[in-house]
């Protein structure tokens, strides 16, 4: 039966930018292979469950995945509009660096660093001064063509 609406399917996937780096996987071999095993060691690799139409994974996967049936592979290449959109200049903020310092315990922040906002998002630090720190809170993927490779474990 092909992925319709409201299955639950379990795939294998690795996903690679258009250099072929890849930036993510459910495979443990392919994670130790490309070094993302050693950066993200708390991780567990295992196969990825997903309801289809719940918009747990990106609009390109979800849709990519429709019609599909399990045992099948396929190779599934999303634009940044159906992933995570282009980078937009309304996703970099401007913090008083004086005030982000004591934010931040009297540390001040480095170009490069990474900062948790309170809703959870990750930004970048982009630009320090002693007036003014950029966070870059577009998602870091953003602007990227993403390739998946994904595999259908089982549909249900």
């Amino acid at each position: 039966m092909p992925i319709a609406t409201g299955d639950s399917v379990t795939l294998e996937y690795t996903g690679r930018l258009d250099d072929d780096t890849v930036f993510d996987t459910s495979r443990k071999s392919v994670a130790e292979e490309t070094g993302l095993a050693e950066a993200q060691p708390e991780r567990e690799y295992a196969p990825l469950t997903v309801e289809i139409g719940e918009e747990q994974v990106i609009e390109g996967m979800e849709e990519g995945l429709i019609g599909l049936e399990a045992g099948e592979t396929d190779t599934l290449t999303i634009p940044p509009e159906k992933a995570y959109g282009e980078p937009s200049d309304d996703q970099i903020q401007e913090f008083e660096t004086a005030e982000l310092k004591e934010m931040l315990g009297g540390q001040t922040p480095e170009e490069g660093a990474y900062l948790e906002a309170q809703n959870g998002s990750q930004g970048e630090v982009v630009h320090v001064d002693d007036e003014v720190v950029r966070v870059d809170f577009n998602p870091r993927l953003a602007g990227e063509t993403l390739t998946f490779d994904v595999e259908i474990v089982d549909v249900n």
